[in-house]
């Protein structure tokens, strides 16, 4: 059985805020481009809207990422833990 089937749905995490900040775009700047309201880009980031599969590919695109580097099921870890993360793999001295 599936979360909608149970009647629950998955909260859809997203780097949208993340992205602007990275570019130094304003939430205003980001709907023009996308064709989308500007209060919609604040309910996206928040997590409260899910974008449709149109509206995914567009932010994608605009952002030259794939979708999935944009949204996912399961929160992103923090951008730090990634930067300072230490690597797993390789030779060793």
């Amino acid at each position: 059985m599936t979360d909608k089937a149970a009647g629950t749905s998955k909260q859809l995490h997203n780097r949208l805020a993340v992205l602007r900040a990275e570019r130094g775009i304003t939430r205003r700047q980001l709907a023009e481009v996308v064709g989308i309201n500007v209060q919609t880009v604040g309910f996206l980031e928040r997590g409260d809207y899910g974008p449709s599969v149109e509206l995914a590919l567009r932010l994608a695109d605009h952002f030259d990422l794939p979708v999935e580097a944009i949204f996912s099921l399961t929160p992103f870890p923090p951008m730090s833990a990634q930067l300072y993360a230490t690597p797993t793999t390789g030779a060793s001295s």
